[in-house]
């Protein structure tokens, strides 16, 4: 199942990674009239090689965990050291263990392999959106962000601490940003699920606190005595110079 090698105007290209042929095959017989063009690959690492393909310009992806060759989880790692596609993972396992690493590896969303085909659309025109909206938007350009040696610029979508640039999933960062542009002030936990998920559908209830983890590991954080990302109970989040008392 193959996409035509230019899909026409205002269609998604879509690739999805997924050793189960026939799952495959119902995906893209319902996506099809949908405006989809899905390309379906059954292996790890010939999966990793068509996502990394530039000129293919894929605007999603959906990567099955268990694979043959390459598990999902090391596929999108090389998917994402040269793009922020967005990317949808599923797994028969229904693990929340495994829920956590594809968010921390740079998952924009997961879904279990019990899924109805209604859900998987929802899901993906949600990341989607968000994706398009990060793009496109045609909001004023906003200033780089400062934040003692945190260093935020959201128009180029880059975050430098100490002049070292940070390797940021692209939800890790639209969380970060939030947390700049509020600087000195919490940001619930429900306004930043608001942010980086579409408000329109379920989210499970650790995914806040597993990217936050995943930021403070990259700013260089201690939980228990943050410098930059405070949580204050029951009431969120908060992004502080260090330098501050």
């Amino acid at each position: 199942m193959t996409a035509a090698p230019d899909a026409p105007a205002g269609r998604i290209r879509l690739l999805m990674i997924d050793d189960d042929k026939k799952l495959c095959r119902l995906v893209g017989d319902y996506l099809t009239p949908l405006g989809f063009d899905v390309t379906a690959e059954h292996d790890g690492a010939i999966g990793a090689e068509r996502a990394a393909d530039e000129k293919a310009n894929w605007q999603a992806v959906i990567l099955d965990v268990m694979l043959p060759s390459l598990d999902g989880f090391e596929v999108l790692r090389r998917i994402r050291r040269t793009s922020d596609v967005p990317v949808l993972m599923l797994t028969a396992r229904g693990d929340e263990t495994d829920r956590i690493v594809g968010l921390e590896v740079g998952a924009d969303d997961y879904l279990p392999k019990t899924f109805s085909t209604r859900e998987l659309l929802a899901r993906l025109r949600a990341v989607l959106r968000r994706s398009t909206s990060r793009a496109s938007t045609g909001a004023a350009p906003v200033a780089e962000i400062v934040v003692g040696p945190l260093r935020v610029q959201p128009e180029a979508r880059l975050a430098l601490l100490a002049d070292q640039p940070l390797t940021l999933t692209p939800v890790e960062f639209d969380l970060l940003a939030s947390l700049a542009r509020a600087r000195g002030r919490v940001r619930t936990r429900e306004a930043l699920l608001d942010e980086i998920r579409d408000r329109n559908y379920e989210v499970f209830d650790r995914s806040i606190d597993v990217h936050i983890s995943a930021l403070r590991k990259k700013l260089g954080d201690d939980a228990k005595n943050p410098r930059f990302i405070r949580t204050l109970r029951s009431a969120g989040y908060m992004l502080t110079d260090p330098a501050s008392p």
